[in-house]
């Protein structure tokens, strides 16, 4: 499959249906028991095939939150191009799916007696688990910089408040002000994520405060789609509007101060009107605390089935997962979701799970009409880990001329509305 026919088919929704997926047909009647902790594209997806692959099988999601607030398209929101409620999801079609989705907040697991202990209600019991538990950051990675911190400097990595108030800050900000960027070193979430941003930032300024300037401060040498990025910027903002600092030029920040509004990177102090600070990633908080996590900070599974090389009978998938070649992203954790689901499948019904198929694509927005992206189909290798397979995908070409940027913009937006229905229905 070449890059184009896996972005043809990630643009709709019956692709996204059957990646890492077995034919409906095959269907078993298990009569299992399984918990999904996390409402987001990976346990949200997952929960709801398991559903469509066993209707037999009794299934609860467990997310504190009511609503879903996505990631993508958070970028648009912050650079003023959508609504904040365009990225707010419901719940209720996974309810409708038989799903019994609980709002509550886990407080810790018993991998012994196989249960989940609640803060608002009863133990649940499980056959199998899923966990989906996103990321959390490495507060105090760079000094001055924690929670509290992020409440004036925002990450804004989590979508919700804190893109709110990013969002507010850059209309607030000066006409010629400066918007100070730091991205750390990988792994992250959504690795084109921070140039996106950047990108849709630039636009705003653009638009609205042309004498305003970006600078990035990057923990690393180059970055995923570097080329596409930097030939739209050079097209479709002034030359000097972006400034981007690596890390052999002094681009990684070690400390941050509030309330002086500055940075302090290898390079020196910078400050800026507004301040967007991407602390260092580690798998979510309730990972480390249920013994899922390794010194890497990430969780080491199986990759045929997601299932935790720690925990028996617990699979970790989306961002907290070492997946090997795959990105910490939308797609990869709604295709994981799929195979842990028929992998679980399999599993309760005492057979062999099979070996996956796994794909990924991460569409980018340089500017609102100016679409990149990259794709790839991942299997598992000989050394029993997750590699790309060979001429499988690719990324957008250069120099491809407008009509094709226009397309891939459209293609992303596509992209997000078929995602949203394959996750959540």
């Amino acid at each position: 499959m070449k890059r184009r026919t896996v972005l043809k088919l990630l643009s709709s929704s019956a692709a996204l249906g059957f990646a890492g997926v077995w034919p409906l047909s095959s269907r078993a009647q298990t009569r299992g028991t399984v918990v999904v902790i996390g409402g987001g594209f990976g346990g949200a997806t997952a929960a709801r095939y398991l559903r469509l692959i066993d209707p037999s099988i009794r299934v609860t999601l467990i997310e504190p939150a009511r609503q879903y607030i996505t990631c993508p398209m958070s970028n648009d929101y912050i650079a003023g191009e959508r609504e904040f409620e365009s990225l707010v999801r419901s719940y209720a079609p996974l309810r409708a799916q038989n799903i019994n989705v609980v709002h509550d907040t886990v407080t810790r697991i018993d991998p012994r007696a196989r249960r989940v202990f609640l803060r608002g209600g009863n133990p649940l019991p499980y056959d199998r688990l899923i966990v989906s538990p996103g990321i959390d950051f490495q507060w105090g990675a760079i000094a001055g910089y924690d929670e509290a911190a992020s409440l004036r400097v925002p990450h804004a990595w989590k979508a919700g408040d804190q893109s709110r108030l990013l969002h507010d800050q850059l209309q607030a900000m000066p006409d010629a002000g400066t918007v100070l960027i730091s991205v750390p070193a990988a792994p992250y979430r959504c690795p084109p994520g921070p140039y996106e941003r950047v990108s849709l930032i630039a636009h705003y300024l653009l638009t609205y405060k042309r004498r305003a300037k970006i600078l990035v401060l990057d923990a690393k040498n180059a970055f995923i789609k570097q080329a596409l990025f930097q030939e739209g910027w050079a097209e479709l903002y002034p030359r000097g509007m972006i400034e981007w600092v690596p890390l052999d030029k002094g681009g990684c920040v070690t400390a941050v101060d509030p309330q002086a509004m500055t940075v302090t990177s290898d390079g020196g102090v910078h400050r800026g009107d507004v301040i967007n600070v991407i602390a260092p990633h580690r798998a979510g908080a309730l990972a480390h605390a249920s013994g899922l996590a390794d010194s890497t900070g990430w969780c080491p599974v199986n990759p045929r089935t997601f299932e935790s090389t720690l925990h028996p009978n617990i699979h970790v998938i989306g961002d907290a997962c070492i997946a090997g070649a795959m990105p910490k992203s939308g797609v990869s954790a709604n295709t994981q979701a799929k195979v842990a689901a028929q992998a679980i499948v399999d599993l309760l019904n005492g057979r062999a799970p099979q070996p996956p198929s796994l794909l990924n694509a991460c569409f980018s927005l340089v500017g609102p009409s100016w679409g990149i992206s990259v794709a790839a189909v991942y299997e598992v290798g000989k050394d029993n880990t997750i590699v790309a397979v060979k001429d499988a995908g690719g990324v957008s070409p250069l120099k491809a001329g407008l009509r094709h940027r226009r397309l891939e913009a459209i293609f992303w937006n596509s992209w997000y509305e078929n995602i949203i229905a394959d996750s959540f229905g």
